[in-house]
């Protein structure tokens, strides 16, 4: 399957400010441990062997937590061995972390696992005496319903409406019996189509809530692969992060050292991704997902009745630490506190607002982990490509905005120069040796020359323009042809990975996708993938 790259910096899909940590910039290293490279792991796994969080008795009851989460899969024996494995002192795991989207959302959702998976392969190459376990991470205690209950399939929303609230991991599978009649009818009657629906049936209709509907969806898609799966809305599990809530709701920990890390980010003009809030917890119980907050001492769950003094939310936390959840800033040190990790995977917002965490690790005392863009990708067919290649449209042509990529498929086929830019600069030679001689002669002209030469390139562009408009009339069949194979590729002119559904590949390549993507993807290499199969 052939692979061609572009750098993340060309596609003008990716924030100048992932783009310079990519470029290892010096401005940003004070936001980081270590780059991710295969050299830089070694350390890694040097600290993280040294931190006070990584004891049998942690790991253990991660072990625990983990089979009885993976008992009511089909487990493969890579994952089983896997999971055995997060006992010895020697495992680490390497994490991305995900939505509870339906069906998987977005495609980038395979990209962050393979991502996964695909550098704990390389690591174990590279350092045979240690293990390494992929690890997804399920965001089941996110509570906004409205970024997760769809995907689009072909142009079209597939969505699950419910009106239940709180953590979505929690949300029972009622209603969905409904979209499975919707998608069985998109899907069509296909071999590929059959086993489409077939997971969708097994995860959503036969589970009952969310969180185990996501598990089983992702242990079926890569449980060959070694992939393990954890739901952190666990009580043993929140009891290990006890001491950091503690620091947390009692010294507003996060709140002091991610805003010092914030004005730093804005004196280097870079856009924050993320602000905390004075106390990053929520209070999570039934269907109630709400902020904690602390007025004169007292702390209160917003809009609701319940409130304590301080040594009745120590007790209470300590009681029932499950009904604490941390929010966007405290989840990823949620995450170091519980797993052995080296490493996160994420997308390029994920990137941006962990690169404002690492003062509230060190705060806490606990090892920040490197930080990897996941792979990003453009799938195309074989046909597809011949297209391209028949158009002249190149892989670079593919990501220009939609206008830049008419205009200079238009300037590329016309039978007609419309490039006037060896004019505009004949004209700009002739007005520097008329500002010249205004000079020598009566300055009083200089600002005439200037009017003037201002007047004839304007007039200059405007006829290119205006040829340029005429030659898309006179071909305009063929620029059809051109944007309706970039709109293929680029739906809503946009990333293919921010919009299509996994599905839309797996009924015209079956179960090739993932073990194709997974030669070809290579989470260290640091570039946009282009795969044609």
């Amino acid at each position: 399957m052939p692979t061609d790259c572009l750098s993340f910096r060309d596609t003008n899909y990716f924030s100048d400010f992932i783009c310079d940590y990519l470029d290892e910039k010096s401005e940003l290293q004070q936001l980081y441990n270590r780059f991710p490279t295969l050299e830089n792991f070694k350390a890694q796994i040097d600290e993280k062997l040294h931190s006070k969080l990584v004891s049998e008795s942690r790991k253990k009851v991660l072990v625990e937590v983990l089979k009885e989460q993976h008992s009511n899969l089909e487990t493969s024996e890579l994952t089983q061995k896997h999971i055995e494995s997060l006992a010895l002192k020697n495992t680490f795991t390497i994490t991305t972390g995900h939505q509870l989207n339906l069906f998987t959302g977005p495609l980038y959702f395979l990209y962050k696992i393979i991502s996964t998976i695909n550098l704990t392969r390389q690591l174990k190459e590279i350092y045979p005496d240690y293990n390494f376990v992929p690890v997804y991470w399920m965001a089941s205690e996110d509570h906004d319903f409205e970024e997760i209950n769809y995907f689009n399939f072909k142009g079209k929303k597939i969505r699950w409406n419910s009106n239940q609230t709180g953590a979505v991991g929690r949300f029972d599978t009622d209603g969905l019996d409904k979209v499975f009649e919707v998608i069985s009818a998109e899907f069509g009657v296909s071999k590929h189509a059959e086993q489409l629906k077939d997971w969708f049936k097994s995860a959503y209709l036969n589970t009952d809530n969310l969180a185990d509907a996501t598990r089983h969806l992702a242990n079926a898609l890569f449980g060959e692969h070694g992939l393990v799966v954890l739901d952190a809305d666990d009580t043993d599990l929140k009891r290990l992060f006890v001491p950091q809530i503690k620091r947390e709701l009692l010294e507003k920990t996060a709140f002091k050292h991610v805003s010092e890390t914030n004005k730093i980010l804005e004196d280097l003009g870079l856009k924050i991704q993320v602000n905390p809030r004075e106390i990053n917890l929520f209070y999570i119980k039934d269907d109630l997902r709400e902020r904690i907050v602390e007025i004169d001492g007292v702390y209160s769950v917003l809009g609701t009745d319940i409130s304590w003094g301080k040594d009745e939310l120590l007790k209470h936390l300590n009681e029932f630490p499950e009904r604490f959840s941390p929010n966007v800033i405290m989840r990823p040190l949620y995450q170091e506190v519980i797993l052995p990790n080296l490493c996160y995977i994420g997308g390029g917002g994920e990137m941006i607002y962990w690169l404002q965490l690492k003062s509230n690790f060190e705060a806490q005392g606990v090892t920040f982990p490197m930080l990897l863009l996941r792979n990003s990708a453009l799938v195309k067919t074989k046909k597809q490509s011949e297209k391209l290649e028949k158009l002249n449209i190149s892989d670079q042509d593919l990501f220009l905005d939609r206008n830049s990529f008419i205009n200079k498929k238009v300037r590329k086929i016309s039978n007609i120069d419309i490039d006037f830019s060896e004019q505009i600069q004949h004209l700009e030679q002739q007005f520097k040796n008329l500002h010249q001689l205004a000079e020598q002669t009566d300055k009083s002209f200089i600002g005439a020359v200037r009017a003037q030469e201002v007047k004839q390139i304007k007039g200059l562009k405007h006829l290119e323009m205006r040829l340029l408009k005429a030659q898309k009339r006179k071909l305009k069949d063929q620029i059809e042809r051109c944007t309706e194979l970039q709109e293929q590729l680029f739906p809503n002119q946009s990333l293919q990975e921010r919009n299509i559904n996994f599905s839309e590949l797996y009924l015209e390549h079956g179960n090739s996708l993932i073990p194709e993507l997974i030669k070809s993807l290579e989470p260290l290499k640091g570039e946009f993938s282009i795969i044609t199969f």
